[in-house]
């Protein structure tokens, strides 16, 4: 790993322990074993740096999610699979935890990424499950933005619950507590045609 990279992950680690405050650049430099005349080579300061580390981050959560979302499977199982990954629930998401750093948020730059990959996070799950809608998988009664924002914050939620047990458990107790709320709305395998008739569907 290169100087760069060295300072972005260092940077990236020491805001998801320390936040934006405790990320001085003489803990970042002391993390990636980069001197003071490398960091300036590659940024021009600590707010370029956490902005350069802040994406990382964002975009790691991008991918993160996109490869349970683009597996093969019906919508609740993609879903599931995203809400069910692997996570270290008592150390928190790296990137909701900056939602609660002050200097983070009050910085429109240092803002701008959280805001956008939360968005898009809300958009791809209300996409999956307005799929899940129309091929007829979940009930038409189902609300495909309301239902992502509230799976987003359940996720989220866990983690802060999570955090103040002490404890993945509680994590874990939310995650199968929206999916049980989700699968109160599942109807039955989606099928190709979804003008198709299902012998048990009550509303054909």
């Amino acid at each position: 790993m290169d100087t760069r990279e060295r300072l972005i992950e260092s940077t990236r680690e020491l805001l998801w322990e320390r936040g934006y405050v405790g990320t001085s650049p003489k803990a970042i430099q002391q993390r990636s074993g980069a001197g003071q005349g490398s960091m300036y080579h590659h940024f021009d300061g600590k707010p370029a740096l956490a902005l350069a580390a802040i994406g990382r981050s964002a975009g790691a959560l991008k991918a993160a999610a996109e490869v349970e979302f683009a597996r093969p499977g019906t919508v609740v199982e993609r879903v599931t699979g995203y809400l069910r990954r692997e996570r270290d629930a008592v150390k928190g998401c790296p990137v909701g935890r900056l939602t609660q750093d002050p200097d983070v948020m009050a910085d429109p730059r240092l803002r701008r990424p959280v805001q956008d990959v939360f968005a898009w996070l809300t958009d791809r799950l209300a996409g999956l499950l307005a799929e899940g809608r129309a091929n007829g998988e979940l009930d038409i009664g189902l609300d495909p933005a309301a239902t992502a924002a509230a799976l987003v914050a359940v996720v989220q939620g866990g983690y802060v619950l999570a955090r103040s047990a002490g404890s993945p458990g509680i994590y874990a107790q939310a995650i199968d507590g929206a999916l049980g709320l989700l699968a109160g709305h599942v109807r039955y395998p989606p099928h190709p045609d979804p003008g198709a008739q299902h012998p048990d569907d009550p509303h054909q």
